[in-house]
């Protein structure tokens, strides 16, 4: 059996402002707090910790505070990028540790075992569709230039329709600067991750293959070709991801934490 490096993906935590608020009738702080208990019961063994954006919903500075006491119960790094709903501001006075570039941008890279992950910025102040601009851009050409492993995106927007139309029109809007900082280096990119859109959705796109998965709080109903453009929410469970890395292999387990089924032997 290959030797797997194991990681956690969680994403769209979405926290408020009050520790005990309420967001679409549940607690986002809590929410996470299940999340981080369950991952150290069952995956204290994780190497790292990724979650792609929206960290709290408002940008709230309190926000930021909440979320570093629950990731405080976590015994392994954590990598946390922006989303729409989050202050660059904000973020970095509470996450100053985490990296930046030139520009300002929270985008950084951080080399793995077997392969190289490169975090990207798509937030833009005062709206919630993805910018990636083309300072952001020439930085990612870059570090794609660069890596000599397999690379692994994390973005919190996709930057290709996703077929809920709600979604899409928030989705990363102006591709052309992403397209061609990858344009010629798509076969280095070995699995985009990303968040946003609070669904388990797997595939590929252009030969990249990708994957996203429930956020821990709140999610949108799978209503594909909507003429309302409306986003649908439905309170289904929430997940996190478990990936397994070898040199030969991206392999992800989706985790809904809160399922309380009990489970029982399969025979014969």
């Amino acid at each position: 059996m290959p030797h797997f490096d194991k990681y956690i993906h969680l994403t769209d935590t979405h926290l408020v402002q009050d520790g005990n608020g309420l967001l679409y009738g549940l607690n986002p702080k809590q929410r996470l707090q299940q999340a981080v208990a369950h991952i150290q019961q069952h995956h204290a063994d994780a190497r790292a910790v990724f979650i792609t954006g929206d960290l709290t919903h408002y940008g709230h500075e309190q926000a930021y505070v909440h979320l570093r006491e629950c990731l405080s119960g976590l015994s392994m790094p954590v990598y946390p990028i922006l989303g729409n709903h989050d202050s660059r501001n904000n973020f970095q006075q509470h996450f100053a540790h985490i990296a930046r570039d030139e520009h300002g941008f929270v985008q950084y890279v951080l080399e793995l075992e077997h392969q190289t992950a490169i975090f990207l910025d798509t937030n833009e102040p005062g709206v919630h569709w993805g910018v990636f601009c083309e300072k952001r851009a020439l930085w990612l050409r870059a570090q794609l230039e660069q890596a000599n492993k397999p690379v692994l995106l994390f973005m919190h927007h996709p930057f290709f329709p996703i077929g809920i139309t709600s979604m899409d029109k928030i989705s990363l809007l102006n591709t052309k600067p992403f397209e061609t900082a990858i344009e010629g280096l798509q076969h280095k990119i070995a699995h985009f991750f990303f968040g946003h859109i609070h669904r388990p959705i797997l595939g590929s796109f252009k030969g990249i293959p990708y994957s996203t998965l429930r956020g821990t709080n709140h999610q949108v109903a799978l209503v594909l070709q909507d003429p309302s453009l409306r986003i649908v929410g439905k309170n289904e469970g929430p997940q996190y991801g478990v990936l397994m890395l070898s040199p030969e292999q991206v392999l992800i387990h989706l985790e809904d934490f809160l399922d309380q089924e009990p489970t029982y032997l399969l025979g014969g």
